[in-house]
Protein backbone atom coordinates (compact mmCIF):
# COMPACT_ATOMS: atom_id res chain seq x y z
CA UNK A 1 0.00 0.00 0.00
CA UNK A 2 0.78 3.29 -0.47
CA UNK A 3 2.67 5.36 2.22
CA UNK A 4 -0.41 7.80 3.25
CA UNK A 5 1.59 9.23 6.22
CA UNK A 6 2.05 13.43 5.96
CA UNK A 7 5.82 13.93 6.03
CA UNK A 8 7.29 16.63 7.80
CA UNK A 9 9.36 19.57 6.85
CA UNK A 10 12.85 19.28 7.63
CA UNK A 11 13.52 21.78 10.25
CA UNK A 12 16.78 24.15 10.25
CA UNK A 13 16.07 26.75 12.71
CA UNK A 14 19.42 28.43 12.30
CA UNK A 15 19.60 28.78 8.38
CA UNK A 16 15.64 29.96 8.82
CA UNK A 17 16.64 32.94 11.16
CA UNK A 18 19.83 33.60 8.84
CA UNK A 19 16.95 34.29 5.93
CA UNK A 20 14.86 36.46 8.28
CA UNK A 21 17.62 38.46 9.53
CA UNK A 22 19.01 38.92 5.96
CA UNK A 23 15.23 39.81 4.92
CA UNK A 24 15.51 42.64 7.70
CA UNK A 25 18.52 43.90 6.84
CA UNK A 26 17.59 44.06 2.82
CA UNK A 27 15.40 46.70 4.07
CA UNK A 28 17.76 48.66 6.73
CA UNK A 29 20.71 48.49 4.08
CA UNK A 30 19.22 48.45 0.73
CA UNK A 31 22.95 49.67 -0.30
CA UNK A 32 24.26 46.00 0.31
CA UNK A 33 20.89 44.34 -1.23
CA UNK A 34 22.93 42.24 -3.46
CA UNK A 35 25.15 40.98 -0.70
CA UNK A 36 22.45 39.35 1.18
CA UNK A 37 21.12 38.37 -2.01
CA UNK A 38 23.50 36.69 -3.52
CA UNK A 39 25.36 35.42 -0.33
CA UNK A 40 21.90 34.39 1.74
CA UNK A 41 18.52 35.04 0.16
CA UNK A 42 19.38 33.07 -2.92
CA UNK A 43 20.26 29.97 -2.07
CA UNK A 44 18.02 27.46 -0.42
CA UNK A 45 20.17 25.97 2.46
CA UNK A 46 22.94 27.50 4.26
CA UNK A 47 25.62 24.81 2.74
CA UNK A 48 25.06 25.94 -0.19
CA UNK A 49 25.60 29.81 1.03
CA UNK A 50 28.72 28.31 2.28
CA UNK A 51 29.90 27.30 -1.32
CA UNK A 52 29.05 30.00 -2.60
CA UNK A 53 30.75 32.96 0.02
CA UNK A 54 34.03 30.76 0.68
CA UNK A 55 34.76 29.97 -2.86
CA UNK A 56 34.07 33.92 -3.61
CA UNK A 57 36.58 34.75 -0.74
CA UNK A 58 39.03 32.59 -1.82
CA UNK A 59 39.07 32.38 -5.73
CA UNK A 60 42.23 33.32 -7.55
CA UNK A 61 43.64 33.36 -10.83
CA UNK A 62 45.10 29.98 -10.13
CA UNK A 63 41.84 28.32 -8.97
CA UNK A 64 38.41 30.19 -10.49
CA UNK A 65 35.46 30.17 -8.19
CA UNK A 66 33.04 27.73 -10.01
CA UNK A 67 35.57 24.94 -9.59
CA UNK A 68 35.90 26.02 -5.46
CA UNK A 69 32.26 25.76 -5.39
CA UNK A 70 31.97 22.88 -6.92
CA UNK A 71 34.39 21.28 -4.71
CA UNK A 72 32.91 22.79 -1.35
CA UNK A 73 28.72 21.68 -3.21
CA UNK A 74 30.46 17.70 -3.54
CA UNK A 75 31.96 17.97 0.44
CA UNK A 76 29.05 19.22 2.06
CA UNK A 77 26.40 16.94 -0.53
CA UNK A 78 29.03 13.78 0.57
CA UNK A 79 29.53 15.01 4.67
CA UNK A 80 26.39 16.23 6.02
CA UNK A 81 28.51 16.83 9.23
CA UNK A 82 29.72 19.85 7.69
CA UNK A 83 27.10 21.90 7.83
CA UNK A 84 26.39 20.40 11.28
CA UNK A 85 30.00 22.00 12.52
CA UNK A 86 28.75 25.17 10.56
CA UNK A 87 25.68 25.55 12.87
CA UNK A 88 27.22 24.75 15.88
CA UNK A 89 29.94 27.87 15.27
CA UNK A 90 27.64 30.23 14.17
CA UNK A 91 25.75 29.75 17.44
CA UNK A 92 28.96 29.68 19.54
CA UNK A 93 30.40 32.97 17.71
CA UNK A 94 26.72 34.77 18.36
CA UNK A 95 26.53 33.34 22.10
CA UNK A 96 30.13 34.26 23.03
CA UNK A 97 31.57 37.38 20.86
CA UNK A 98 29.29 40.51 22.04
CA UNK A 99 30.29 41.78 18.35
CA UNK A 100 28.19 38.93 16.86
CA UNK A 101 24.31 40.50 17.25
CA UNK A 102 23.10 38.06 14.39
CA UNK A 103 23.58 34.94 12.89
CA UNK A 104 24.50 36.48 9.60
CA UNK A 105 27.39 37.93 11.08
CA UNK A 106 30.26 35.22 10.73
CA UNK A 107 28.86 34.18 7.28
CA UNK A 108 28.99 37.90 6.27
CA UNK A 109 31.68 39.30 8.00
CA UNK A 110 34.07 37.36 10.53
CA UNK A 111 37.31 35.92 8.53
CA UNK A 112 37.73 33.49 11.87
CA UNK A 113 34.22 31.94 10.74
CA UNK A 114 35.02 31.78 7.23
CA UNK A 115 38.34 30.65 7.52
CA UNK A 116 37.49 27.72 9.81
CA UNK A 117 34.70 26.50 7.46
CA UNK A 118 37.41 26.48 4.42
CA UNK A 119 39.35 24.58 6.69
CA UNK A 120 36.67 21.59 7.23
CA UNK A 121 36.39 21.47 3.17
CA UNK A 122 40.27 21.17 2.87
CA UNK A 123 40.23 18.42 5.74
CA UNK A 124 37.51 16.60 3.85
CA UNK A 125 39.29 17.10 0.96
CA UNK A 126 42.54 15.18 2.84
CA UNK A 127 40.66 12.74 4.12
CA UNK A 128 39.64 11.33 0.66
CA UNK A 129 43.76 11.50 -0.50
CA UNK A 130 43.52 14.89 -2.66
CA UNK A 131 45.93 16.56 -0.80
CA UNK A 132 47.30 19.16 -2.92
CA UNK A 133 43.64 20.42 -3.48
CA UNK A 134 43.47 20.22 0.60
CA UNK A 135 46.91 22.10 0.41
CA UNK A 136 45.92 24.92 -2.06
CA UNK A 137 43.04 25.51 -0.29
CA UNK A 138 45.05 25.60 2.97
CA UNK A 139 47.11 28.12 1.33
CA UNK A 140 44.78 30.46 0.01
CA UNK A 141 43.22 30.83 3.58
CA UNK A 142 46.36 31.91 4.82
CA UNK A 143 46.78 34.53 2.08
CA UNK A 144 42.98 35.62 2.56
CA UNK A 145 42.53 35.25 6.33
CA UNK A 146 45.72 35.27 7.98
CA UNK A 147 44.83 32.01 9.65
CA UNK A 148 46.69 28.84 8.99
CA UNK A 149 44.85 25.05 9.84
CA UNK A 150 46.63 22.37 8.68
CA UNK A 151 44.20 20.03 6.83
CA UNK A 152 45.58 17.21 8.70
CA UNK A 153 44.68 18.82 11.94
CA UNK A 154 41.69 17.56 13.67
CA UNK A 155 39.18 20.23 14.86
CA UNK A 156 35.70 20.13 16.47
CA UNK A 157 32.47 21.81 16.33
CA UNK A 158 30.87 25.18 18.22
CA UNK A 159 34.34 26.57 17.75
CA UNK A 160 34.59 30.33 18.07
CA UNK A 161 37.84 32.14 17.11
CA UNK A 162 37.51 35.69 17.84
CA UNK A 163 39.64 38.24 15.80
CA UNK A 164 41.28 35.24 14.07
CA UNK A 165 44.79 37.08 13.05
CA UNK A 166 47.70 34.69 13.00
CA UNK A 167 46.53 31.50 14.15
CA UNK A 168 48.35 28.67 13.61
CA UNK A 169 47.41 25.04 13.86
CA UNK A 170 49.62 22.23 13.22
CA UNK A 171 48.71 18.76 11.58
CA UNK A 172 48.87 16.51 14.47
CA UNK A 173 47.06 18.63 16.24
CA UNK A 174 43.35 18.44 17.86
CA UNK A 175 41.07 20.52 19.19
CA UNK A 176 37.80 19.51 21.05
CA UNK A 177 34.22 20.63 20.77
CA UNK A 178 32.85 24.26 22.31
CA UNK A 179 36.40 25.77 22.32
CA UNK A 180 36.64 29.36 22.49
CA UNK A 181 40.58 31.03 20.96
CA UNK A 182 41.56 34.79 20.59
CA UNK A 183 43.77 35.89 18.03
CA UNK A 184 47.56 35.19 17.88
CA UNK A 185 46.62 31.42 18.89
CA UNK A 186 49.54 28.72 18.04
CA UNK A 187 49.36 25.37 18.30
CA UNK A 188 52.46 23.84 17.34
CA UNK A 189 55.45 21.45 17.96
CA UNK A 190 58.79 22.66 19.66
CA UNK A 191 61.44 21.75 16.97
CA UNK A 192 61.28 19.74 13.55
CA UNK A 193 60.92 16.34 14.70
CA UNK A 194 58.27 14.32 12.65
CA UNK A 195 55.32 12.33 13.96
CA UNK A 196 52.85 13.06 16.81
CA UNK A 197 54.42 16.52 18.05
CA UNK A 198 51.76 18.77 18.53
CA UNK A 199 49.02 19.32 21.00
CA UNK A 200 45.30 17.95 21.91
CA UNK A 201 43.29 20.66 23.24
CA UNK A 202 40.19 19.01 25.08
CA UNK A 203 36.39 20.12 24.91
CA UNK A 204 35.32 23.25 26.26
CA UNK A 205 38.69 25.06 26.60
CA UNK A 206 39.48 28.65 26.29
CA UNK A 207 42.54 30.09 25.11
CA UNK A 208 43.76 33.30 25.39
CA UNK A 209 45.34 36.09 23.16
CA UNK A 210 48.68 35.48 21.88
CA UNK A 211 48.99 32.11 23.70
CA UNK A 212 51.61 29.33 22.27
CA UNK A 213 50.73 25.70 23.31
CA UNK A 214 53.30 23.60 21.96
CA UNK A 215 54.86 20.02 21.72
CA UNK A 216 52.98 16.61 21.85
CA UNK A 217 51.02 17.54 25.52
CA UNK A 218 46.90 17.65 26.33
CA UNK A 219 45.46 20.28 27.58
CA UNK A 220 42.69 18.93 29.61
CA UNK A 221 38.59 19.60 29.01
CA UNK A 222 36.92 22.99 30.33
CA UNK A 223 40.24 24.30 31.34
CA UNK A 224 41.72 28.24 30.62
CA UNK A 225 45.06 29.27 29.11
CA UNK A 226 45.83 32.79 29.84
CA UNK A 227 46.75 35.30 26.98
CA UNK A 228 50.51 35.59 26.06
CA UNK A 229 50.92 32.17 27.91
CA UNK A 230 53.12 29.97 26.64
CA UNK A 231 52.48 25.52 27.79
CA UNK A 232 54.98 22.88 27.19
CA UNK A 233 53.36 20.74 29.51
CA UNK A 234 50.09 18.91 30.86
CA UNK A 235 47.16 20.73 31.69
CA UNK A 236 44.73 19.18 33.92
CA UNK A 237 40.97 19.84 33.28
CA UNK A 238 39.57 22.11 34.56
CA UNK A 239 42.41 24.33 35.59
CA UNK A 240 43.89 27.97 34.42
CA UNK A 241 47.19 28.22 33.65
CA UNK A 242 49.42 31.40 33.17
CA UNK A 243 52.90 32.22 32.36
CA UNK A 244 56.14 31.58 30.30
CA UNK A 245 56.71 28.85 30.84
CA UNK A 246 52.89 27.98 31.92
CA UNK A 247 52.03 27.04 35.60
CA UNK A 248 48.84 26.27 37.05
CA UNK A 249 47.63 29.36 38.92
CA UNK A 250 44.49 28.11 39.87
CA UNK A 251 40.41 26.48 39.04
CA UNK A 252 39.04 27.11 35.82
CA UNK A 253 36.76 29.04 37.61
CA UNK A 254 33.35 28.05 35.90
CA UNK A 255 32.31 24.77 34.53
CA UNK A 256 32.15 26.11 30.86
CA UNK A 257 35.31 28.46 30.79
CA UNK A 258 34.60 28.61 26.55
CA UNK A 259 31.24 29.43 27.19
CA UNK A 260 31.87 32.42 29.35
CA UNK A 261 34.90 33.96 27.77
CA UNK A 262 36.12 35.39 31.26
CA UNK A 263 39.48 35.58 30.57
CA UNK A 264 40.18 37.26 35.12
CA UNK A 265 41.49 34.96 37.50
CA UNK A 266 42.73 35.46 41.17
CA UNK A 267 46.30 35.67 42.54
Amino acid sequence: MPDTKPRLATLDPVWERMREEAREAVEAEPLLGGVFHSSILHHKTLEKALAFRLSQKLASAELSEQILREIMDEAHAEDAGLGEAARADIVATFERDPACNRFIKPLLYFKGFQALQAYRIAHWLCRHGRDDLASFIQMRVSECFGVDINPGARVGKGIMIDHAHSIGIGEPARVGDNVSMLHSVTLGGTGKEGGDRHPKIGDGVLIGAVAKVLGNIHVGNCSRIAAGSVVLTDVPACKTVAGVPARIVGEAGCDQPALSMDHLFGK
